[in-house]
């Protein structure tokens, strides 16, 4: 299984991922498809991505039994503890 989460991206990419992926909600998108397709959605997302940003998930076979990356504006950042991957969410000074 894979997940997408697109946020700010061109609505034309949009379109493109709906025909490997389902979009249950604006801008994530869910699926099964293999490495291969995984990863040229991975690099059509990162290349029309303008200045947006892009989550990638899928199923693997790891302690957490899945993987992410990211790129762009996501307002997130990936990570990587004991060999965990976790989210940090920005700190608001204000």
């Amino acid at each position: 299984m894979v997940v997408m989460i697109l946020d700010n991206v061109p609505t034309s990419l949009r379109g493109e991922l709906t025909r490997w992926l389902i979009e249950p909600r604006s801008g994530v998108f869910v699926g099964h498809v293999n490495a291969m397709v995984r990863d040229l959605l991975w690099k059509k997302c990162c290349g029309k991505m303008g200045s947006g940003g892009v989550v990638q998930i899928w199923s693997t076979n790891t302690e957490q039994r899945f993987q992410m990356r990211a790129r762009g504006d996501t307002r997130r950042e990936i990570v990587e503890l004991d060999g965990l991957q976790l989210i940090r969410l920005p700190v608001n000074d204000g």
